[in-house]
């Protein structure tokens, strides 16, 4: 797993093109990595999974034609806000759990890099949640949000760019608290109220479906709940 790197990066200007730094650093030794898993940044695309409790962000590839995505990266995540359990409000510093996809990149952000999740979504528009502005992007700091650091953002969001370019209008964001088996179900089960508890055992129906098969999931909120089909 690709840890945070505690060397800071160098200062950035305001018009500096991130994009393009990026590239530079990265771009080489990612293209090289995508051929080891028989892939390309032309034919690319993505599907980002978080654990919470083990700050963790795996990323998924496949080619445009394929169905099942492979994991082709592990990224640490370097710093959480919140608790287990879903993001309810505005202010909450809760970190969001379900599933969403990215839904606008800023290449300069105030986080260095950054790329925007679609909450409140469906689901959490029917629980009445509110919020906004999730993203996963660089720097340590965080509130509700994935923070990567600069250098580590710098892949993540190339990966992102490729998929995009590659015409993946739509890259999935799964986050789960933890690795949803039953064994870590029961052992956070006591840990908090029977609603998220609830909420818990919804979207282990989604964990499972994706670890069965590595496809990507097509979700829908009906009665207040996420049902699941490929």
């Amino acid at each position: 797993m690709t840890n945070c790197n505690p060397t800071p990066t160098s200062s950035h200007t305001a018009d500096e093109d991130r994009v393009q730094t990026a590239l530079q650093d990265k771009g080489k030794s990612m293209q090289q990595h995508l051929t080891l898993h028989q892939l390309d940044s032309t034919n690319l695309h993505l599907l980002f999974v978080a654990y919470k409790d083990i700050d963790r962000l795996d990323v998924f590839a496949k080619s445009t034609r394929d169905t099942a995505y492979k994991r082709i990266q592990q990224y640490k995540i370097c710093a959480r806000s919140g608790q287990l359990g879903p993001k309810k409000a505005e202010g909450d510093k809760q970190v969001p759990e379900g599933f969403y996809h990215i839904n606008r990149f800023n290449p300069k952000s105030k986080f260095y890099l950054s790329l925007g999740l679609n909450y409140p979504n469906a689901y959490d528009r029917a629980q009445q949640y509110t919020g906004s502005d999730i993203f996963i992007h660089g720097k340590w700091e965080t509130v509700g949000c994935l923070p990567m650091t600069d250098e580590l953002m710098k892949e993540i969001y190339l990966y992102a760019l490729w998929a995009k370019e590659s015409g993946q209008e739509k890259i999935p964001v799964y986050i789960f608290p933890f690795e949803m088996t039953d064994e870590n179900m029961e052992k956070y089960k006591s840990q908090v109220e029977e609603s998220t508890f609830s909420f818990w055992q919804n979207i282990q129906e989604g964990y499972l479906l994706f670890q069965k098969n590595h496809q990507e999931l097509s979700t829908k909120v009906q009665n207040q709940k996420y049902i699941f089909t490929f």
